[in-house]
């Protein structure tokens, strides 16, 4: 026991850079801001999944604000105040994507033109409060195992993404959660 408690103290201290060392790779290449050469990830592919979760993130914006001004009925006062909630907070997600590409070095694709082909969830208005409900329930799903797929693609070697990429999915997995709840309050 002690010779393995001893192996992994000798490999914790290989991973350790000195002083001088860390000083020297971080004066390489600072153009390139906080991606230093520790970064694991293929920098390319995590713009463009990023780029793919801005997309669906302006999509489920779009549709949510069309659902606040279009929801009428019975129940329609409680769930458009939960629509504009959510459009709110996931605008607040694709500013959070955003402000990360370019942390990467890329740059945020908000162009309109091809939005719902990047974008992992539909745009479906919806023509009642209850298919309304429906379909972002629908996206909210779509965006939780994309959430999820992306996570375990990153693993280890972009923890930064990877942590944002959690703490956006757990408001995700809210929506879903009150979605479901209005769902079942509005069954036709």
């Amino acid at each position: 026991m002690s010779n393995s408690k001893h192996k992994s103290d000798k490999d914790h201290e290989a991973v350790l850079s000195d002083i001088k060392t860390l000083r020297k790779r971080a004066r390489k290449h600072i153009e390139e801001g906080a991606v230093t050469e520790g970064y694991g990830a293929d920098r390319k592919e995590v713009v463009r999944l990023l780029n793919e979760a801005l997309a669906t993130e302006i999509v489920c914006v779009l549709r949510y604000k069309r659902h606040y001004f279009m929801a009428k009925g019975l129940h329609a006062d409680a769930v458009k105040a939960e629509f504009l909630a959510h459009a709110n907070e996931e605008m607040g997600h694709a500013d959070r994507l955003a402000k990360r590409i370019v942390e990467l070095g890329g740059e945020p694709n908000f162009a309109p033109d091809g939005l719902s082909e990047r974008s992992h969830a539909e745009y479906v208005e919806g023509d009642t409060l209850h298919s309304m409900i429906k379909e972002n329930l629908i996206a909210e799903r779509i965006a939780i195992e994309s959430y999820r797929e992306m996570i375990i693609y990153l693993g280890e070697q972009d923890p930064t993404t990877q942590r944002m990429l959690k703490e956006i999915l757990s408001v995700e997995e809210e929506h879903a959660d009150d979605m479901a709840s209005l769902l079942a309050d509005t069954k036709p």
